[in-house]
């Protein structure tokens, strides 16, 4: 109805948080097909999920050092980050796959961006669009093909509880990206990245003691859906591109995007995995996982697309640090998708994994 108001920035604003998103997610998603071999190489997957937030935390001490100013500005914001969207979906996740089939596991995980379009309407009290609504079941509903729930439908209580955990520490990911450039003392997204992974890294390093792991392993070979290549290469490949660049792209992404479709987009991730494995480890992908990834992308689609839940709804703050205004008119009407929050999800379908384990 107002369309001839509209902020001449939102189209490019859009497509920037989108191309941002999809680089975040196909990023996140790849984290396992790297892992895999090292863990089939005998190193375990905890102490493969210390080496991928570690060596990102490394990685990025120089940007750390650049915004040091960041941890007197917003200390509480960077503990959270690290805490929730780095160490505590890696605790929660491992948790609960030691008690629960892991596509059980992942699906539940994966109920984040609900959970996270919940709180946003019923905490915040911010409008929805019915089209970011559909889209979180629609994807939903196809991450539960994707995983293949049924094929290990069982229930321990304390096990969905850690899942659960999981996705709440999902919706963290989303929510601090998303408050680090608000308030009177916004923080560059980039020290959000650097911050939370140094952050994370220390807290892990406590949970998986590190010490213990024959690093010796890296200096050789691995092997990958039957051909023999260093070591270095998958760890390389999953610290600087699914820790680093996914965590660079996906914090930015939220500045641009609302935290309610970041996260429906974001499911995109499992997706990404299971289509690597099929193609980079030789694993099979059967129709019901077609079908679901079809229906994850049906559901991304329909909320990047959706319009605002109300017209007069008030703007969302214009970001001051690292990421430009773009004139997002509500909560949930920016394009889509991010990443989250961690490191590795390692199991037996460890190449089904993104930011939760």
């Amino acid at each position: 109805m107002h369309r001839s108001t509209a902020s001449p920035t939102l189209p490019s604003g859009r497509t920037l948080g989108l191309g941002l998103a999809l680089v975040s997610a196909f990023a996140f998603g790849g984290s396992g097909t790297a892992a895999k071999p090292l863990i089939e190489a005998g190193l375990s997957p905890l102490h493969v999920v210390w080496l991928r937030v570690t060596g990102a935390a490394v990685a990025l001490l120089p940007i750390a050092y650049r915004h040091r100013d960041a941890v007197l500005r917003r200390p509480g914001l960077l503990i959270g980050f690290g805490l929730l969207a780095v160490a505590g979906v890696q605790a929660c996740y491992f948790a609960a796959i030691s008690r629960i089939p892991v596509g059980v596991a992942l699906l539940i995980e994966y109920l984040g961006p609900p959970l996270l379009i919940g709180y946003v309407r019923f905490v915040q009290r911010k409008p929805i669009s019915r089209g970011a609504a559909v889209g979180a079941g629609v994807a939903v509903a196809g991450l539960a093909c994707v995983v293949e729930v049924w094929n290990g439908l069982s229930f321990d209580a304390l096990g969905v509880l850690f899942a659960l955990g999981a996705a709440c520490c999902q919706v963290g990911y989303f929510l601090l990206a998303d408050a680090g450039r608000r308030g009177e003392r916004p923080v560059d997204p980039l020290a959000v990245s650097a911050y939370g992974l140094l952050i994370g890294a220390v807290l892990l390093t406590v949970l998986t003691r590190p010490w213990q792991a024959d690093w010796g392993l890296l200096g050789g070979s691995v092997v990958m859906n039957g051909h023999s290549l260093p070591a270095l290469i998958p760890a390389a490949w999953m610290v600087l591109v699914a820790t680093v660049l996914a965590y660079l792209t996906g914090v930015i992404s939220v500045g641009y995007l609302s935290p309610p479709i970041a996260g429906v987009v974001a499911n995109l991730e499992a997706v990404v995995a299971t289509v690597l494995a099929w193609v980079l480890l030789g694993e099979h992908l059967g129709l019901p996982q077609v079908a679901g990834g079809l229906l994850v992308l049906a559901g991304a689609f329909v909320a990047q697309t959706s319009r605002p839940a109300t017209a007069e709804a008030e703007p969302l703050e214009a970001a001051t640090v690292g990421v430009p205004t773009v004139g997002v008119p509500t909560v949930e009407a920016g394009a889509a998708g991010t990443a989250g929050a961690t490191a590795s999800r390692v199991s037996g379908r460890s190449s089904r994994t993104s930011r939760g384990d």
